[in-house]
């Protein structure tokens, strides 16, 4: 998928646990860990706003558009075992 999640890149960033975060936001750890793994085919605006305000964030900080073609080179690259 072309859209990243960096949730992860936040959490170490403010020492927090998933399970912090998903009891301050008000989602499930299991639900959490779904948007964080970036499987996820959608996310509320209130969740994402939520997110934002408990990691003190904007939303470019947790997802970020990244190119198919780059996708494709790293999928590639793994299969390689490079």
């Amino acid at each position: 998928m072309p859209i990243a999640v960096d949730i992860d890149v936040m959490l170490a960033r403010r020492k927090m646990s998933v399970g912090e975060l998903a009891d301050r936001v008000g989602i499930t750890p299991a639900n959490l860990a779904v948007l964080k793994n970036g499987r996820a085919k959608a996310v509320r605006f209130a969740t994402l706003a939520a997110l934002c305000e408990v990691l003190e964030c904007q939303p470019g900080d947790l997802l970020r558009w990244e190119a198919e073609e780059a996708e494709h080179a790293e999928d590639a690259a793994d299969a390689a075992g490079v």
